[in-house]
This record gives C-alpha cells, structure tokens and sequence, in this order.
C-alpha cells in the first residue's frame, strides 16, 4: 500500500513546509534571535530541506547551486 507520501499531492505539503520554515526563521534574524547571516541560515535550510535526507538515503545527486 502506498502512502500519501508518494501521491502527487504531497509536493505542495513540502512545499508549504519550506515556505513556512524560511518565514520562521526571517523573522528570526529580524527579531535578533538568530544570527543575521544568510550563508548560515540559508545552508541550514537546505540542510533541513534536502541535504540531510540525501545523506539518510546514500544518494549522490549532482551538487545543488
């Protein structure tokens, strides 16, 4: 059986994940929570949004921009 993970439908869950988790943290740096720093919270997203799962599931994928 199949979960709704692998349904079409769940992209824009993910998406809205990503969408919300930057808002989160732009309002963060606003507010001096967390360091003003876009390389360092910029990698911490990608980290949380992909590269942590690819290193979960041993995948060499090209190398992102």
């Amino acid at each position: 059986m199949l979960t709704d993970s692998r349904s079409f439908m769940s992209f824009p869950r993910h998406e809205y994940f990503r969408r919300v988790l930057c808002n989160l943290l732009g309002h963060d740096m606003d507010a001096g929570e967390i360091p003003n720093d876009e390389k360092l919270v910029g990698g911490m997203v990608c980290n949380i949004c992909f590269a942590n799962a690819e290193k979960f599931l041993g995948l060499e994928l090209p190398a992102m921009k």
